[in-house]
């Protein structure tokens, strides 16, 4: 969230990632930090996911990336 924050503070379109596990956090950091970014939630968990179930991911979350990162 820092970064994505960062990056949007100098003025490169920015999406912030993450698992739908960690909305809440996200949503707080985003909070504490006066933030608001374009926010993609993806499946949950990601570390034990094969490469094919990763691209899979990917796959369905690209189309949402590219509208956030467009808006």
């Amino acid at each position: 969230m820092h970064d994505t924050t960062q990056l949007e503070e100098m003025g490169l379109p920015s999406v912030f990632v993450a698992s739908c596990e960690f909305q809440d956090a996200a949503e707080s950091q985003s909070k504490s930090l006066g933030s608001t970014p374009e926010v993609v939630y993806v499946r949950h968990p990601i570390q034990d996911r094969t490469d094919d179930e990763m691209a899979k991911i990917a796959d369905q979350a690209v189309d949402s990336l590219v509208t956030a990162l467009t808006n």
